[in-house]
């Protein structure tokens, strides 16, 4: 047994570093399509971040001015509103979504899940100019809803900070539940049989087995929520326009110059501020993400 040991540990060590290059090789074509598609664009805008052209020579040179001024002011003031909006949006997505993912996978009827599910994949790409038109047509100033329930008497305005996280809310809760479902179903009963022969009741068990194993999952979910309500654009600005600061539509303001002129490349520098803070998010995560992957596989 101990000769044949080492030489099977070398053959597998030999086959291993054999299938290296080829893996790296297959590869190539996705870290290619990755590099055209993402690092191109983050390459283009963290240099316009960091330079400027002097129209007077045409030379371009570095500098922090536009970095400076993307967290000042109004600008900062939108950065600000962008995290607190996703924030809480994602938090109350996710709680949602949880709440309602479990009440779709512990169903006893198939159709229901499956409609459950569907209709979960649908709405949650449901987003942009028409969801902003079905709210206002619905809730708005002169919506059928408002006018029915008197909504405007009670204080309910949609075209503000509050108005807006319904809306992102529409979309958001069901991507969550598409989120969370499958780390739910990978909650295996003999875990619960375990915990319930030991003496633990259900409160028992998910506050030391089921919540610590689905902790990551429901992280990376709240961070995909977060990242989607912090980069949504289109349902905004159609929306709430510049009376809720948010950072996709200064960046849109920026860009076609409806304030001032010139400040294209402070709108790349908030679009780097933007991609630093979505970074820093998923630094947190995937750490935890790698740790959830032992338990649910």
């Amino acid at each position: 047994m101990s000769t044949t040991t080492p030489s099977r540990t070398a053959g597998g060590s030999s086959r291993r570093r054999r299938r290296g290059p080829r893996t790296w090789l297959a590869a190539l074509p996705l870290l290619a399509f990755t590099g055209l598609c993402f690092g191109l664009p983050l390459g283009a805008i963290a240099f316009g971040a960091v330079t400027r052209t002097d129209p007077a020579d045409g030379a371009t040179r570095l500098t922090g001015e536009h970095l400076a001024r993307s967290l000042q002011g109004p600008y900062l003031g939108s950065l600000i509103g962008s995290v607190q909006l996703s924030a809480l949006t994602a938090l109350l997505g996710g709680v949602l979504g949880v709440l309602i993912a479990q009440a779709v996978v512990t169903s006893r009827s198939s159709v229901l899940r499956n409609a459950a599910l569907t209709a979960s994949g649908v709405l949650a790409n449901f987003g942009g100019v028409p969801l902003a038109f079905a709210f206002i047509a619905t809730v708005g100033i002169s919506g059928v809803v408002t006018q029915l329930a008197d909504l405007t008497g009670l204080g309910w305005s949609l075209y503000s900070f509050t108005g807006l996280t319904v809306v992102y809310l529409y979309f958001l809760i069901p991507l969550m539940v598409l989120v969370i479902a499958p780390a739910l179903e990978g909650i295996r009963p003999q875990w619960r049989e375990a915990a319930q022969n030991n003496g633990a009741n259900g409160r028992q068990f998910w506050r030391h087995v089921g919540l610590p194993v689905l902790a990551p999952s429901l992280l990376g979910g709240f961070v995909l929520l977060f990242g989607t309500a912090f980069a949504a654009h289109a349902t905004a600005a159609a929306l709430v326009g510049g009376s809720v600061p948010l950072v996709t539509l200064k960046i849109a303001d920026a860009l076609s110059g409806n304030v001032l002129t010139g400040q294209e490349n402070v709108a790349l520098a908030l679009g780097l501020d933007m991609i630093l803070i979505a970074g820093l998010v998923m630094a947190v995560y995937l750490p935890l993400q790698r740790r959830s992957a032992r338990w649910l596989r």
